[in-house]
This record gives C-alpha cells, structure tokens and sequence, in this order.
C-alpha cells in the first residue's frame, strides 16, 4: 500500500514540474521549499506577508525589504516576468517554489498565489519579542539558502 501512494506523490510531482516556466530558477529544491513554506505559513500568522503581484510590486517599489516567494506554474507567465527584475533592482532575494497552491496554503489563502513578500515586521500592529525571534531566525535561515542558491546559479 504504501508504494501506491508513493507513485502517486511522484506523478504529481511530475505533473508540477512539467508546469513549470522557462524562467523559474532559483528553483527551490524539496528541503528548501518545505522551509519557505513554513516560513510563508508563519509570516501569515504573524501578518508579515504581502500577497499576489500588484501587492509585491506596491511594496517592493515602496522599499520594503523581505523574501519574495514566486509561483513556477504560473499562465501565461507575463503576469510575473517583471517581479524578478524588481527584486535584483532592489536587492530583494527571491526563489520560485513549483506550485502556485501549494504557496497559496501555506499563505492562508484558498485562492491561488502567484507570489508573496515575506517581511520581517508586521506593517501595522506590534508582534510580541518571542513571535519575532522565531520568525526572523526563520527568514535569516531561508534568506541564506536562497542567496546561495541564486549565487550557484549565476
């Protein structure tokens, strides 16, 4: 039984990365994307988190600093072609993770996401001093491996 469901997982995986767009590197691998996630998930919690395009260009252009996590199976990709180019333009460190739901879930949101900001203080309201530890170690972690990942790209 187990196997089954196994190939199950793996066909899907298959169906996600067949969907992806030309243009998705950094492509976070499965560790790295598990992490993002988590990240994405806790930032929700905290409302630390900008969601869909026009909110990551608003902020983005604004000058606020954080993550950006991008969908890779996203049609047609024109709706996210420029998000890179903003985020190198303004030292942003961005990654695409495969699917546009599974960033959605983790968002909070049961509509489809194509990106979200991650950001490391909530735009309104206070966090408390422990929520804020946890969710900076969080960010410093992913940042890293993004950073490296970019670095091994180019």
């Amino acid at each position: 039984m187990g196997s089954d469901s196994e190939t199950e997982k793996s066909a899907k995986d298959k169906k996600k990365l067949a969907a992806l767009a030309p243009i998705a590197k950094p492509l976070a691998g499965k560790k790295l994307c598990k992490r993002t996630f988590k990240l994405v998930r806790r930032a929700a919690e905290h409302k630390c988190l900008k969601r869909g395009v026009k909110e990551v260009v608003k902020n983005i252009r604004r000058g606020h600093k954080g993550l950006c996590v991008i969908a890779g199976n996203i049609s047609p990709i024109d709706v996210i072609t420029h998000v890179p180019i903003l985020c190198e333009e303004a030292d942003v460190p961005y990654v695409y993770v495969p699917s546009k739901e599974d960033l959605a879930t983790a968002g909070a949101t049961k509509r489809p996401t194509c990106c979200v900001l991650v950001l490391t203080k909530p735009t309104k309201g206070e966090m408390g001093q422990e929520e804020h530890e946890k969710l900076k170690s969080d960010y410093t972690q992913v940042e890293t491996e993004v950073k490296e990942l970019a670095a091994s790209l180019y």
